[in-house]
């Protein structure tokens, strides 16, 4: 193609080609070769083609000779395909890649199914979803019935989060290193309510000081 371009435009700014997709290597590879690529909606082309074929006939060289037609004359009315700058290009990586993965579970999710239900059916009874990270943990543990059998239910691990929620850590007292308390909420320690009784009383490393006496004074010192 390059070649028989070649014989024919001496820059690849000056070729415009008409395609009837917008993605794919060949369009990547045309835009990426510098030409100017116009993606042409089929439906559209099915129409410029009834202009000159009433018979509705369909051939590669017809269709080729449509399309470059409809760029010569119309594609002005058409979305031009620009070369993506590298975020853009890395975006649709990260799309892609995300989609394969999705599928890749979708697949691996099905061949367990179909596993299960000839050797571990009580399994597909236990699970709603098979690709769940519960389910997969469970499986690992008990992987055929007898071990299912004799398996020891698993705690939640959130739910064991949530319960200790409101459970403070305390660092560790003076009076007693090394150990670390944790407080039940709604309950006050002893230690708490001795310190907030020597607050209220007004303990001595806790008194206000007292305002100096502004009395005036003799040479002596004492005061009049």
């Amino acid at each position: 193609m390059h070649e028989l371009i070649a014989a024919h435009a001496e820059e690849s700014e000056q070729v415009a080609i008409g395609i009837e997709t917008d993605r794919g290597l060949w369009v990547s590879a045309l835009s990426g070769a510098g030409f100017q690529v116009w993606a042409i909606n089929p439906i559209a082309a099915a129409r410029y083609r009834d202009r000159h074929h009433v018979s509705g006939a369909e051939s590669d060289a017809g269709d080729a000779k449509v399309l470059a037609d409809l760029v010569r004359t119309d594609r002005h009315n058409h979305r031009f395909i620009a070369g993506d700058t590298p975020d853009a290009e890395a975006i649709k990586v990260l799309a892609r890649t995300h989609q394969s993965l999705i599928w890749a579970r979708i697949r691996h999710g099905n061949i367990l199914r179909s596993a299960l239900r000839e050797y571990y059916p009580a399994a597909l009874e236990a699970f709603d979803s098979l690709t769940g990270r519960g389910a997969l943990a469970i499986l690992g543990r008990a992987p055929h019935p007898r071990a299912g059998c004799t398996a020891e239910p698993v705690e939640d691990q959130r739910s064991t989060q949530r319960r200790w929620a409101p459970t403070q850590h305390r660092h560790p007292c003076p009076r007693h290193s090394g150990r670390t308390t944790h407080p039940t909420p709604g309950r006050t320690r002893c230690s708490d309510r001795r310190v907030r009784r020597h607050h209220q009383r007004g303990g001595p490393r806790h008194r206000r000081p007292e305002p100096p006496d502004q009395r005036p004074r003799g040479r002596t010192g004492d005061t009049f």
